[in-house]
């Protein structure tokens, strides 16, 4: 991939060579380290590709205040690990509206599958950046089986939702920067070099899922109390669970599981990271697709799991899963 420059006049200043599927897909290590000089300030970019995975990381000294456009170029969907060494700004994607704010020693995980627009950085201060992007199929891949938050992100991004891991940027631990480090600085060559910076990538995405895990749970002990208000949370899901194809209301499952119901549905979410709806409905359709494929007709899985019509199962089927329900039958 490559970036195109805008300046604040409007003049295009073109960072780095697009790489190829071809290269970032390929079994070995593709690397190119360059130095730019700007009217604006001096950037140096270091760039790798293999099986998957592409590295990005740099350092930019600005001469002053500036607010850039940018344009990313290339055709690889990928899902960007983001990690911000130093230096504080914004960016902006004009073509969504949505901001990124970074700072220094923070990280966050995003899948942006198209951007255009505006950077904005403070007076002469060095900004440096570590990132490691997975392409969009390695990155569903690896989530499979993985963490919650990581299956639940695999899944927007397969949809092709914009989406971020966490709300709000993490701190990046020491460990996190001893990996980096690694990365940076590893001297194998070839196949041992491959293999090295594939574990090492694999393993900063595993420490960054596990914060937002260890996040998430810290959450969840501030707005219920251990002990009866997550039991009665954990049991509320278990019965909604149970009475799937006619689930109670809110209100009624809120005073079967013993617990307030603003308790019930932030509780619910900070537990398990989806509304106690949403959960369901996920948990509903995960199970019509296991019963669509052991060759339930549309109609008995339509109707054995409780929706209305058969035209408002196959709605939500396609929605969650991006094909309707008679594509799995088939398959």
């Amino acid at each position: 991939m490559g970036v195109n420059v805008f300046d604040e006049f409007g003049k295009l200043y073109f960072v780095g060579e697009v790489f190829s599927n071809e290269t970032v897909e390929q079994p070995l290590v593709t690397e190119r380290r360059e130095v730019y000089s700007f009217p604006f300030g001096n950037a140096e970019i270091v760039q790798l590709a293999f099986s998957g995975i592409y590295i990005v990381y740099g350092d930019m000294l600005l001469y002053k205040a500036q607010k850039l456009n940018f344009e990313i170029t290339g055709d690889i969907d990928l899902v960007e690990m983001h990690f911000s060494l130093a230096g504080d700004g914004r960016m902006k994607n004009l073509l969504t509206g949505k901001e990124f704010h970074f700072k220094a020693n923070e990280h966050n995980l995003h899948y942006t599958p198209s951007f255009t627009g505006t950077g904005e950085y403070g007076s002469t201060k060095h900004y440096k950046f570590f990132e490691v992007h997975f392409t969009k199929r390695f990155f569903i891949e690896l989530a499979k089986d993985s963490s919650p938050s990581l299956m639940q992100f695999a899944e927007k991004i397969a949809k092709g939702k914009e989406n971020d891991l966490s709300r709000e940027n993490m701190p990046i631990t020491f460990a996190m920067h001893q990996c980096i480090n690694d990365i940076m600085h590893a001297n194998f060559t070839g196949g041992l070099k491959l293999l090295y910076l594939q574990s090492k990538c694999i393993e900063l995405l595993s420490m960054q899922a596990q914060m937002h895990e260890d996040a998430a749970s810290k959450a969840a002990s501030l707005i219920c109390k251990p002990g009866h208000d997550t039991d009665s949370i954990h049991f509320a899901k278990e019965y909604l669970l149970q009475h799937a194809a006619q689930p109670p209301s809110l209100t009624e499952l809120a005073k079967i599981a013993g617990i307030n119901e603003f308790k019930l549905k932030q509780g619910f979410k900070a537990l398990y990271n989806n509304t106690v709806f949403g959960y369901l409905s996920d948990y509903k359709l995960n199970q019509a697709r296991d019963l669509l494929v052991s060759k339930s007709s549309i109609k008995e899985v339509a109707d054995q799991l409780g929706y209305s019509s058969v035209q408002h199962f196959n709605s939500a089927f396609r929605k969650k899963f991006g094909l309707p329900p008679g594509k799995v039958k088939k398959g």
